[in-house]
């Protein structure tokens, strides 16, 4: 006579929460990732349910990068923390020239959170990596009791390569070359901010968070032996990120007022909140600095490309010893954009 089958009840994922059992390592904690993870990450490297991923890579140089997302609210217009963690990774490794292959996902649950809301934020990242031609091959899951997180923390590392002759860095910077931006500035902070203050606009303000590989790989193949540096202004803005190439590259910076590409509403929206756009973060921008003689056929490139619509040249590379920052004003004038001392929207990624 065969034995009776036991019946595993599935996750009730509408109804329930997470549970510090589904952390313990036991059938709790493989059921979890089973029907919540596996599910939406689907891929033969994670199927396969080792602790490790294992495999090869293309010829080139490997770039890795690791980030974490503590984005509060978890859920905001144009996205939540399980996408954004998708993108700030993939585009780490985009900012370097590299072709991200695989990403690793650990997550720290609080005990309480809503399985549909997991499961919401496991499907979006499913669908962000799938859209930027990337894997999430390998994960870890720990659950902490209530009141010990604030629903999900997600770390993220990645890994691509960069193709051989290809070097973008943030000391390659010289004076004369020139500035440009993939599109408008300050969304995604002000998104978020809105969010967090349920601040209502006649306009929805939609975070930009999104992969940019692609548009780098049209950039690349357009001018990429001109192409000095590329970054992403996240934290801190285009003001921080521009300071921070300045010191690295032993240069100054002159950006233009007019030039720079601000929707009406997020300017109206920082003016109402007392915010700066220059120092308001972007999570599917890039700010690239090329010899002069290939920037009018990157812009081109850029603007041809979904991501890169809004770009503008923005500035130039100059001389200067002490590495300042500054910006030719709408008036005629000229002010120093330096860096904040602190994050002046914390928790923005």
């Amino acid at each position: 006579m065969n034995a009776p089958r036991l019946r595993i009840r599935k996750l009730d994922i509408k109804n329930g929460r997470v549970d510090l059992s589904h952390g313990s390592g036991g059938r709790a904690m493989a059921q979890l990732i089973s029907e919540i993870f596996a599910e939406n990450f689907a891929n033969d490297l994670l199927a396969q349910g080792n602790d490790q991923a294992v495999f090869s890579v293309p010829p080139g140089r490997l770039a890795m990068t690791t980030d974490g997302y503590v984005v509060s609210p978890l859920f905001f217009p144009g996205g939540n923390i399980g996408s954004l963690a998708v993108h700030g990774t993939v585009n780490d490794l985009a900012m370097a020239g590299a072709k991200p292959l695989h990403l690793s996902a650990s997550f720290i649950l609080e005990e309480g959170f809503a399985l549909a809301d997991l499961e919401k934020i496991a499907q979006s990242m499913g669908e962000a990596a799938r859209e930027a031609g990337v894997q999430i091959v390998t994960g870890d899951t720990k659950v902490v009791e209530r009141g010990k997180a604030d629903g999900v923390f997600i770390s993220t590392a990645g890994v691509g390569v960069v193709p051989d002759g290809l070097d973008l860095s943030g000391d390659n910077a010289r004076p004369g070359d020139k500035i440009l931006v993939s599109g408008t500035l300050g969304d995604h902070g002000v998104a978020i901010m809105s969010s967090r203050e349920n601040l209502q606009f006649e306009t929805q303000i939609l975070s930009d968070s999104a992969a940019l590989n692609g548009l780098v790989a049209d950039m690349v193949a357009a001018c990429g032996p001109h192409l000095r540096l590329l970054r992403d202004p996240t934290r801190g803005g285009l003001a921080a990120t521009l300071n921070e190439i300045a010191h690295q590259s032993n240069i100054g910076v002159r950006i233009h007022e007019d030039d720079l590409p601000v929707k009406a509403e997020v300017a109206a929206a920082c003016e109402f909140l007392g915010l700066d756009p220059l120092h308001v973060a972007n999570e599917g921008k890039l700010i690239a600095f090329v010899a002069a003689e290939a920037a009018d056929a990157l812009l081109a490139a850029m603007r041809a490309h979904p991501l890169g619509k809004d770009a503008a040249i923005i500035g130039e590379a100059v001389e200067d010893a002490h590495h300042f920052v500054q910006m030719r004003t709408s008036f005629g004038g000229s002010r120093i954009v330096d860096w904040l001392s602190g994050e002046q929207l914390p928790r923005i990624c």
